[in-house]
């Protein structure tokens, strides 16, 4: 086993005091590389030194104090995509993001519409007419992008992979709900400056657990990146 310190910087939030879901799902995924289920436990904290145990080649814990905030484990992700919206779809299905009008989280890195314009991803997924598909267009920006290379840096692919799916999940009603679990399978780079269509789809529902499919395309709808979402809606 060896030690590591991970710290999740305050920008990446989700809930104002902890960070995005996707985004510390990806950054624990990196160090297993290639697919991964992360299953996050308790709200990963922002600027705190976090401790990643690596149990395995297969296997890495993160830990607050004695608790429990996430794992990953390597995976295999079975799960048809549907056709990707077009990117003239996704742009007018974005004018009709749920979380203009309502939204629990609006500071999310990921999806908060009052993040200021040169800050955050901005993805604001809304329903695409006639199918179940909720998209939008993503051009990832300079400081999204790995150190070296035009290639957008994994933890932020994953954090693109994330809060799509809530919204496919609850259309136009939005609920309080957090991540429980997000696999994922980055298939090809997702390449900064240019524009890719992110979507997502509802899978499944049982009590308050909720199942999403998300992906990530390029502009002629090959698939860079997919991913299965667990949500668990909170109780009034």
């Amino acid at each position: 086993m060896t030690d590591n310190t991970l710290l999740i910087a305050g920008r990446f939030n989700g809930p104002p005091n902890s960070g995005n879901g996707g985004y510390c799902c990806g950054l624990l995924a990196n160090y297993l590389g290639g697919s991964a289920t992360v299953r996050l436990s308790n709200p990963p904290p922002l600027d705190t030194p976090l401790t990643v145990n690596r149990q395995d080649d297969a296997t890495v814990e993160l830990q607050w104090q004695d608790k429990l905030v996430a794992m990953a484990s390597t995976a295999n992700l079975d799960m048809d995509v549907p056709a990707a919206p077009t990117l003239a779809q996704a742009a007018l299905a974005s004018k009709r993001y749920a979380g203009f009008r309502q939204h629990t989280l609006p500071l999310c890195y990921v999806c908060g519409p009052e993040r200021p314009q040169n800050d955050g991803m901005h993805l604001f997924a809304g329903p695409v007419p006639d199918t179940d598909i909720h998209a939008c267009v993503w051009s990832p920006h300079l400081d999204q992008l790995c150190n070296q290379g035009s290639a957008v840096r994994p933890e932020i692919v994953w954090a693109a992979l994330d809060c799509p799916g809530y919204f496919a999940l609850y259309g136009q009603i939005p609920k309080p709900a957090l991540l429980g679990e997000l696999t994922a399978t980055l298939e090809a780079p997702v390449d900064g400056g240019q524009d890719h269509v992110v979507f997502a789809w509802p899978i499944s529902r049982d009590g308050r657990k909720l199942v999403a499919g998300t992906a990530i395309a390029d502009r002629t709808g090959r698939i860079l990146a997919r991913a299965r979402a667990t949500w668990i809606e909170l109780k009034a």
